[in-house]
C-alpha cells in the first residue's frame, strides 16, 4: 500500500463531498414544495447512497483486493462512476445558475434597479424562478448519463459483436487463401462479474471455427489470481492451427506496487503459466513458422511496446522476435499497443505485412453517426479501432473482449474479429 493513498483518498473524498453538497442544494430547492416528509425521504436516500459509495471508495483502496473480491471491486467502481458522472452533469447546470446569479448581482451593483429577469411562467401559469428551472434541468440532465451508464453495465458490457474483415495480403501464398483467423483482445478477467456472459462470448468465437486464433494481451487487470476462476472458460478457445498470444501492458503488474521485484516477477510468471494452462502459445519476442503445402507464414509476438508509456521501452524486442522468419512469405505480428505500429513497425520493419493489436478498448464509449463511429479514444490514439493501412502494411485494432475501470460499454460493444485471408 503506497503512502500517497493516505493523502490522495482523503482529498478525493473531500472533493466528492463538496460535489454532493452542491447537488443537494438543488434537490432541496426542487423538493421544498413537496412537503417536509418527502424532503426527509429524499435527504435520507441521497446521503445514504453518498456514504455507501464513499465507503466503497475507501474499501477499494484500503482493503486487500483478493479479500474484497472481484465482484465487490467491480460493483464499487461502477457505482462510483455512474453516481459521480451523473452528479458532475448536474453540477455543470448549477454552475450556469450561479454564474447567472453573479451576473445579476454585478449588474445590480453597477445599475441598481436594473436587474435581469429572474423568472419564467410555466404552461399552467405558475411562476418558476430561473434558479428553480435550472436546478430541475440539472437533475433531469443527470438522469441521462445515469441511465446510459447503467444500461452500459447491464447490457453493453457483454453485448459481443462479430466483426468480419477480408484481409488482403500482397504476398499471401495460395495455400493460405481463405484461411480464417479469430482475434480477441483485452479480456481483463479481473473486471468480469458475469461468467455465463463471458462463456457466451467464447462460444460465439468457437462457432466461427477459425483456423487459428490470436489473443493480443491483457488477460488480467494486474494480478495473476484474477484469471483463476476463468481458466475453465478461456481454455475452451481452440483452433486447428493453434491459439497464439502475447502479453499486454496490464499483464506486467506495472501499475501496482509489489513488496519486491521477486513478487512482481512471480506475478508475471504466473500469468505466463496461465497462458500455458489454457493451451495458448505465448510469443515473447519470438515467432512461429506455419507451413502449408510447402509455403510458409510467420506469426511473430513481442513484449508490450508503447510509444506513450516509457515504462515499456522497446529494447530491441522486435529485432529479436523477427529472427529466423526471413523464409516466410507473409509475416503477421501480434503487438498489444497499436502505437507500436507507427513507432517502430512501419518505419523500420517493412517486411511485416500485418499487425494485430488491442489496448484501446475504444475507451468503451462511442457514438455512430452517418455510418461513422466517434469515440474519445481518437483523441489519444491515432489508430484506435478497426483496420488501418500504410502502403502495403496494415494494422487492425480490436476493440476488446472485456472492460477496465467502468464495467460496461456505451456505443462501443466488445468485439470478436474474424479475418479471412486473401491474396491481392
Amino acid at each position: 500500500m503506497t503512502a500517497s493513498k493516505f493523502l490522495v483518498i482523503p482529498i478525493l473524498t473531500c472533493v466528492l463531498l463538496l460535489i454532493d453538497w452542491y447537488v443537494w442544494q438543488a434537490l432541496k430547492v426542487v423538493f421544498h414544495s413537496s412537503g417536509g416528509q418527502t424532503l426527509e425521504v429524499v435527504k435520507w436516500a441521497f446521503w445514504s447512497l453518498t456514504v455507501a459509495v464513499l465507503l466503497g471508495l475507501w474499501a477499494y483502496n484500503f482493503v486487500d483486493p483478493e479479500l474484497l473480491g472481484v465482484k465487490a471491486r467491480t460493483f464499487i467502481l461502477s457505482s462510483l462512476f455512474v453516481v459521480y458522472c451523473s452528479k458532475l452533469v448536474s453540477v455543470a447546470f448549477l454552475l450556469i445558475d450561479d454564474a447567472a446569479r453573479f451576473v445579476r448581482w454585478a449588474a445590480n451593483k453597477i445599475s441598481p434597479g436594473d436587474d435581469l429577469p429572474a423568472a419564467a411562467t410555466s404552461s399552467n401559469g405558475k411562476v418558476i424562478t430561473r434558479s428553480e428551472f435550472l436546478m430541475k434541468a440539472s437533475l433531469m440532465a443527470a438522469a441521462i448519463p445515469a441511465t446510459a451508464l447503467t444500461w452500459g453495465i447491464v447490457s453493453g458490457a457483454h453485448d459481443y459483436r462479430l466483426r468480419r474483415v477480408r484481409l488482403v495480403l500482397n504476398n499471401l501464398p495460395r495455400a493460405f487463401e481463405g484461411m480464417t483467423i479469430g482475434q480477441i483482445s483485452d479480456i481483463h478477467t479481473g473486471s468480469f462479474f458475469n461468467k455465463t456472459a463471458a462463456k457466451g462470448g467464447v462460444e460465439m468465437l468457437l462457432k466461427e471455427k477459425p483456423d487459428m486464433v490470436f489473443f493480443t494481451g491483457d488477460l488480467v487487470n494486474d494480478r495473476a489470481w484474477e484469471v483463476k476462476d476463468y481458466l475453465g472458460i478461456f481454455d475452451k478457445v481452440k483452433a486447428p492451427m493453434g491459439v497464439f498470444s502475447t502479453l499486454g501492458n496490464h499483464d506486467y503488474g506495472a501499475y501496482l506496487k509489489f513488496p519486491d521485484q521477486q513478487a512482481r516477477q512471480q506475478n508475471l510468471d504466473d500469468i505466463r503459466h496461465a497462458h500455458k494452462l489454457m493451451g495458448y502459445d505465448l510469443l515473447v519476442d519470438e515467432n512461429r513458422i506455419i507451413t502449408l503445402g510447402g509455403e510458409k507464414l510467420a506469426i511473430i509476438g513481442v513484449e508490450n511496446i508503447s510509444a506513450t508509456e516509457s515504462i515499456f521501452p522497446a529494447n530491441n524486442h522486435l529485432a529479436t522476435a523477427v529472427k529466423g522468419s526471413d523464409e516466410a512469405a507473409v509475416k503477421l505480428l501480434l503487438s498489444h499497443d497499436p502505437s507500436h505500429w507507427n513507432m517502430e513497425v512501419t518505419p523500420h520493419y517493412k517486411e511485416i505485412d500485418m499487425t494485430f493489436s488491442g489496448h484501446t478498448h475504444g475507451l468503451q464509449f462511442g457514438v455512430t453517426l452517418g455510418g461513422k463511429t466517434y469515440s474519445p479514444a481518437q483523441l489519444q490514439y491515432k489508430q484506435w479501432a478497426g483496420l488501418y493501412r500504410n502502403g502495403t502494411q496494415q494494422l487492425y485494432v480490436n476493440r476488446g473482449f472485456g472492460y477496465l475501470g467502468y464495467p460496461g460499454r456505451v456505443g462501443m460493444p466488445p468485439e470478436i474479429t474474424i479475418f479471412e485471408l486473401a491474396g491481392s
